[in-house]
């Protein structure tokens, strides 16, 4: 139970990829950590799962309700609806990044750099992300990499629902080591 007693956010909408919240969220727990699902309202969001509705998951803490403060980490799920949604809420822009200011980690799957691409996150990073948006990665200003999990800094990307494992992982692996407070800001 390497990380009792941390608290990480998730944070996702409607539309999020099953695999890349689930996944995320059950190792997390195994490794001892408290999860809370983050959203923009309360309730449940319902995710995508591979080619239709997946499965609802409650909502801990609307964005009105959660502090950056509490946490250490922040995972962004991928699907394509999901960090879209996400992307044009300037509530959940302003989360990440206070996450990000504060130097804690930073972990986003498939399609969810656009998250940091929209927060400013991605410029002068490693990265990866999904294919479909690499070109997106490379004009924020990233070195884009083809690899399952990338680490800059305490930001953490993966491809998509096939590096799972690794993106979570590394996820662990990073809140144990703690803050980044040698990142350089973005």
């Amino acid at each position: 139970m390497d990380l009792n007693g941390k608290k990480i956010a998730i944070l996702a909408t409607h539309g999020f990829e099953q695999s890349e919240l689930e996944v995320p969220r059950d190792r997390l727990i195994k490794a001892g950590a408290t999860v809370e699902i983050v959203s923009i309202a309360a309730g449940e969001i319902r995710g995508w799962d591979k080619k239709d509705w997946g499965r609802p998951v409650k909502v801990d803490k609307t964005l009105d309700q959660a502090v950056a403060a509490d946490y250490e980490a922040i995972v962004l799920p991928g699907g394509q609806i999901n960090p879209d949604l996400l992307r044009v809420e300037p509530k959940a822009l302003k989360f990440i990044r206070d996450i990000f200011d504060a130097k804690k980690i930073v972990a986003a799957v498939c399609h969810a750099p656009w998250l940091l691409i929209e927060t400013g996150i991605a410029n002068g990073r490693k990265m990866t992300s999904y294919k479909s948006i690499k070109t997106d990665v490379v004009n924020a200003g990233a070195t884009w990499q083809d690899a399952e999990v990338v680490v800059d800094q305490g930001v953490v990307t993966s491809r998509n629902p096939g590096d799972l494992e690794a993106f979570s992982a590394k996820i662990i692996e990073e809140v144990k080591e703690g803050r980044h407070t040698r990142r350089s800001a973005a």
